[in-house]
């Protein structure tokens, strides 16, 4: 699982996938999203502006957690 500290109110979807190099371009991360492979609190997300905030899980291609903690 991945941890990841927002440090602002949120974050777009496709920018938080590349921020934490799981693709190499930005161009990837929209198609991840685009293809359905993300979801978020449970659910399928198919927005790559979509705004994570803190709070929010997400699964990504079934494999990758990632918890989005508000920094401290």
């Amino acid at each position: 699982m991945i941890q990841f500290e927002l440090k602002d109110e949120y974050i777009e979807l496709f920018k938080l996938i590349k921020v934490l190099d799981l693709v190499d371009t930005g161009a990837q991360a929209k198609m991840i999203v685009a293809d359905g492979y993300v979801e978020r609190n449970g659910e399928k997300e198919l927005r790559k502006r979509a705004k994570i905030i803190a709070g929010d899980s997400l699964v990504i291609g079934g494999d990758v957690t990632i918890e989005i903690v508000a920094a401290k």
